[in-house]
């Protein structure tokens, strides 16, 4: 295969979002290592699934290696797995803390920490994506998540800090903060009180999402930035 095409990795790829995005990279000419704990096969020669556990370490690592050796080079990460665990904050128990920080935490960290080795080694750059949510940034006391804010507000800082550590060297990083989506987790919102929760009255789809990460994906002059795709939640309600 020519090293020509770009590649992306996308994690949590085997439904919701990450399905939605591994389609629609394909569609934008990416070959695509879909990664995810049970990984489907695919047909497709430009689609390598990955099975494997996040929250082992040396998963990401090994999930990076299998993408360079088979297609040749490394362009973009979307780091879409995530755990969420809605419960008390002292309900949390040892097993939530390292089944959340393993997957949210542990696996951005393997999948990146090996990425951007291979996106310097190709020497055109590359771009970084983190999922985090909202309620980071607004918590909602009908929503106790506090191990979700915990973990996807350090994915926040983190693209921050990337961002500004490798932009001399053309790698940028963002992250999309979403409000509730209607996935295989949401798939239905009996009595609408989830799409409640959003100032435009509606649940987000995943078209909704996957369309702000092609924006980033192609807005070259964006890096350091948490675009909110979460109909109006960061701004009040």
């Amino acid at each position: 295969m020519s090293s020509a095409k770009k590649v992306a990795i996308i994690t949590g790829a085997s439904q919701g979002i990450g399905a939605g995005l591994a389609e629609a990279y394909r569609k934008r000419g990416y070959a695509v290592a879909a990664a995810a704990r049970s990984m489907p096969g695919s047909d497709d020669p430009d689609v390598l699934a990955v099975s494997g556990d996040l929250a082992v370490p040396g998963t990401g690592a090994d999930i990076v290696e299998r993408a360079v050796r088979r297609f040749g080079r490394l362009d973009t990460v979307v780091n879409n797995a995530g755990i969420y665990l809605e419960k008390p904050f002292t309900e949390y128990t040892d097993a939530d803390y390292d089944l959340i920080t393993g997957v949210n935490l542990r696996g951005f960290f393997d999948v990146t920490r090996a990425a951007i080795p291979a996106m310097l080694a190709g020497g055109n750059g590359g771009h970084i994506l983190c999922i985090s949510t909202s309620l980071v940034e607004r918590a909602n006391a009908r929503i106790p998540a506090a191990l979700t804010a915990l973990t996807k507000g350090g994915l926040v800082a983190a693209i921050k800090e990337l961002a500004i550590e490798y932009a001399a060297r053309r790698i940028r990083a963002n992250a999309v903060s979403l409000g509730v989506v209607r996935t295989p987790m949401h798939p239905e919102d009996p009595g609408g009180a989830l799409a409640a929760q959003h100032p435009l009255g509606r649940m987000a789809e995943i078209d909704d999402v996957v369309e702000a990460i092609l924006y980033l994906e192609q807005a070259t002059f964006v890096t350091g930035d948490v675009l909110h795709v979460d109909g109006g939640q960061s701004a009040g309600f």
